[in-house]
């Protein structure tokens, strides 16, 4: 069993270096001696993940809970956690000092495990309903009662998804390439295949990244599209025939389906099964083991219902008949990535598509409609033409094209107005005024740069609804890391849809660029904060408009 000290230790080891080859090299030697328990744990929670994101266990502890948990083990008083949070400004810091003249000490001391915090972890992830809080916070209590400071730093850094040792641009997956002696696109491959660094890396440990198949109820990483701007520019580009599909504004969503047993899951590799009864039960219905992509959005009468409507279903726990019969819904299929045990992401779209127009579909799922375009004309007349209908634009694919896993590529692109949206992560987040007082209502947001560190673009404050509000505010205080009073940093986790009129350089933020005009279309409860745009998307944009001038 390995020492969760000798983790510990390797973090200090890679965060003390700024040598991103050094990094590789460190963690490559500790993987290899890790058994096929602990290395997909370590792999997870160097990437920022303690489950499979796909996973519906989570470890979830308030800041105030650990906050607490340090005070009552170290002793500490208010005054001096508080001389130390302004001295550090970063939780696991602060318990690392405090811990160095813990008070409380178990009888007998015993090492700490990886073994025994993830059966910890397993514990605290059944824990549910009244009390819950209290059972989390005496299981975690075991743990911080023999941890030295050094590991009570990192168990907060973990629990608080902030480990901050530099590991960033996948290098934590290069080092299982490393360690296993594959090539490091081997093992990007398998874990967009799998959704999870952990499963990836035990594919390595035990020599079998090259007999990659897809599983069922393991979710893939989704084909995002890139953006063009004018038709003009898709045409020229392409120069050949595309299929076009009016692009929904909706849920992505991936459902896997197997003699009658259903899951679907959400951008995010949430499973989100339970907001949508009517399409599971349609689903149930298809005679085939398969995983289908598309997009579930609200939809009566033949027309398309407003994307608030769905949100209001996705912020309920109980979806009753009444529900369902307000804001009906149905599941636009437009892809398949898996048939009766054949992967089919290799595939051409072409085959793809012929093979998912075979099947049989039921109530509320439909297959997307296609059509095929080449010059800018009938891509401009079929935009204007969906934006009539009610659908946000259009997505256009090269039918020759591969389902790529993960990858933003221009194999399929979308085209939505001249102006594009952005999706950004909240970061920090002020009191409003008037009817606004107390509640979080001003939100600074940030994309991400190419060294995965996040860039202030903008702040915005219109947009959301008086119920979207109270309901943020109530999300932003769980999730704050200081409270300066009239405003609080906060951890970055909740993406939103920004709109705005154009960008421009600016030195206000360290991104070196402000959106003019900012405001929120909308709150992207689908995506998480891996998927936020980048400062490259942002200088893509800016570039576009200033030619354009």
């Amino acid at each position: 069993m390995s020492s969760f000290k000798s983790f510990c230790e390797v973090c200090e080891a890679i965060k003390s270096t700024g040598s991103k080859l050094r990094k590789v090299k460190i963690l490559a030697e500790y993987l290899k001696t890790l058994d096929s328990q602990n290395l997909p744990f370590v792999c997870r929670i160097l990437s920022g993940h303690i489950f499979p994101p796909w996973s519906e266990k989570e470890v979830y502890i308030g800041y105030s809970s650990l906050i607490e948990l340090i005070m009552d083990v170290s002793g500490a008083s208010n005054e001096e956690f508080k001389s130390s949070y302004i001295k550090h400004g970063d939780l696991g810091m602060v318990a690392e000092e405090l811990f160095a003249k813990k008070r409380l000490v178990p009888l007998i001391l015993e090492e700490l495990t990886l073994n025994r915090i993830q059966n910890t972890f397993d514990k605290i992830a059944l824990v549910k309903g009244d009390g819950s809080v209290l059972e989390k916070k005496n299981l975690l209590k075991g743990l911080f009662l023999n941890c030295s400071p050094l590991e009570a730093k990192y168990l907060v850094k973990i629990l608080t998804n902030e480990l901050r040792i530099g590991l960033v641009g996948g290098l934590v997956e290069e080092s299982i390439a490393k360690a296993f002696n594959y090539k490091i696109q081997d093992v990007r491959d398998t874990v967009l295949t799998f959704s999870d660094i952990g499963e990836a890396a035990l594919q390595a440990y035990y020599g079998k990244l090259h007999d990659l198949q897809v599983k069922l109820f393991h979710p893939l990483s989704f084909m995002l599209a890139d953006t063009m701007q004018t038709a003009e520019e898709i045409a020229k580009y392409y120069n050949k025939e595309l299929y076009a599909e009016f692009k929904y504004d909706g849920v992505r969503a991936q459902a896997h389906c197997s003699k009658g047993f259903v899951k679907i899951y959400s951008r995010r590799l949430e499973e989100i099964s339970k907001s949508f009864p009517e399409v599971v039960d349609a689903l149930s219905k298809i005679d085939h083991e398969c995983i289908l992509d598309g997009e579930i959005i609200p939809f009566k009468d033949g027309k398309v219902l407003p994307f608030q409507k769905l949100q209001h279903r996705l912020r309920r726990k109980i979806i009753d008949t009444q529900l369902i019969q307000e804001v009906p819904l149905i599941y636009f299929v437009y892809d398949l990535m898996y048939l009766d045990g054949k992967t089919l992401i290799n595939e051409t779209l072409e085959v793809r598509r012929r093979l998912l127009e075979s099947l049989k579909f039921y109530e509320s799922i439909k297959i997307s409609q296609i059509f095929k375009v080449k010059t800018a004309q009938e891509i401009q007349e079929l935009f204007n033409e969906s934006k009539r209908l009610g659908y946000e634009g259009l997505v256009l694919k090269d039918p020759l094209s591969p389902y790529s896993l993960g990858k933003r590529g221009k194999l399929w692109v979308k085209l939505k107005k001249e102006l594009d949206t952005l999706d950004v992560v909240i970061v920090m987040a002020e009191y409003g005024h008037g009817k606004r007082a107390g509640l979080l209502s001003d939100y600074t947001f940030a994309v991400r740069d190419n060294e995965g560190r996040l860039r202030v673009i903008g702040k915005a404050y219109s947009g959301l609804t008086d119920d979207e509000i109270v309901e943020m505010t109530e999300r932003l205080k769980k999730i704050t890391i200081k409270d300066y009073g009239f405003r609080r940093s906060v951890s970055p986790e909740i993406v939103l849809e920004v709109a705005f009129d154009s960008i421009q350089k600016s030195d206000r933020y360290d991104s070196g660029y402000a959106l003019r005009f900012p405001r929120i279309k909308r709150i992207r409860y689908d995506k998480s904060v891996d998927e936020i745009d980048t400062l490259d998307r942002v200088k893509e944009i800016y570039e576009k408009q200033s030619y354009g001038k």
